[in-house]
């Protein structure tokens, strides 16, 4: 069975979404939302996540929410299993409340927070549920547009910090970013996520997949994870002219090679780079092989390719 890819470090940033097994609802009533949010709130008190924005609506929720712990799976579990263990008693049930694992995509906070945070608070306009984000009871909006108590348990000056070092100038400027667009098609930040799993500028992905996924073995069981690991075709034809010569045939070989044996990608997808059909990729991914093994330089051109291209 697929798993979700996990990628846990000391301060990193989420986007945090579950939904209801079956699309069912989640929240039946106020009483319900009430005690998912006092889950949130242990979840800051016991285990230091930091809640930077919620939405609750009616089979699923949003959370923008940072660990500097680094200890995401431990917050979840307590959010989402104390959560379901409180409706299936409520309820005289038993049997999953979730549909399956909650999604996780690690954020590239600096660049992404603004435009996340309006997504989640526009949810509810989107749904009809309210004409305006602050109108709606359920989500941290409220508390952005200086509206009710503040819960302890939520930091909202963090996001309010990239819009101006003032508070009341912070609030209006959010205001005004959200409101542009009240009533208009946009697409979700969300489908920007690479593999699903990383949202962000390509210094940022860069980072993390050196950091956090280098040397993590390949499982087909994370399909997150084979997707992130996939090399730019062209990116290895690029280094592979660098270490054969720029334009070479011996380059374009080898360069075929690596597409076929370490890449990820389809024979179909290699073979519209190089112009063959699937069954040459194979053919001449083989011949290339003979040849490395039979050359010693070529070998060691081949091996210094793979450190380049990190492989090895």
């Amino acid at each position: 069975m697929a798993r979700p890819l996990r990628i846990e470090y000391p301060g990193a940033y989420y986007h945090i979404t579950a939904r209801g097994n079956e699309r069912r609802e989640i929240f039946l009533n106020d009483q319900d939302r009430e005690k998912f949010m006092s889950y949130l709130e242990t979840a800051n008190q016991r285990y230091g996540a930091v809640i930077h924005v919620y939405c609750l609506m009616s089979n699923h929720y949003h959370l923008l929410l940072g660990t500097p712990l680094g200890n995401l799976s431990q917050i979840m579990r307590h959010i989402n299993g104390a959560y379901t263990n409180y409706f299936n008693a409520k309820r005289h049930r038993a049997g999953h409340l979730l549909q399956g694992r909650y999604k996780a995509i690690v954020v590239d906070v600096d660049k992404y927070a603004g435009e996340l945070s309006r997504y989640i608070h526009l949810n509810p306009v989107r749904a009809g549920m309210t004409n305006e984000p602050e109108g709606y009871r359920w989500s941290s909006y409220q508390y952005y547009a200086g509206k009710g108590k503040q819960p302890k348990w939520l930091t909202v000056e963090f996001i309010l910090g990239y819009f101006g070092r003032r508070i009341a100038i912070a609030r209006k400027k959010y205001r005004d970013f959200v409101y542009a667009l009240m009533g208009e098609e946009y697409e979700s930040p969300l489908k920007k996520a690479v593999a699903g799993t990383l949202l962000g500028g390509k210094e940022f992905i860069d980072e993390i997949k050196e950091k956090y996924l280098n040397g993590k073995e390949w499982d087909r069981n994370l399909p997150a994870l084979t997707e992130m690991k996939k090399l730019s075709i062209m990116e290895i034809i690029k280094e592979a002219g660098e270490v054969f010569g720029k334009g070479s045939d011996i380059g374009k070989k080898a360069a075929l090679y690596i597409c076929h044996n370490y890449s990820g990608r389809s024979l179909k997808e290699i073979g519209n780079h190089f112009k063959i059909g699937e069954s040459a990729v194979s053919q001449a991914s083989r011949r290339f092989q003979r040849i490395v093994e039979g050359d010693g330089t070529i070998r060691k051109k081949v091996k210094h390719l793979c450190n380049k291209l990190n492989l090895v």
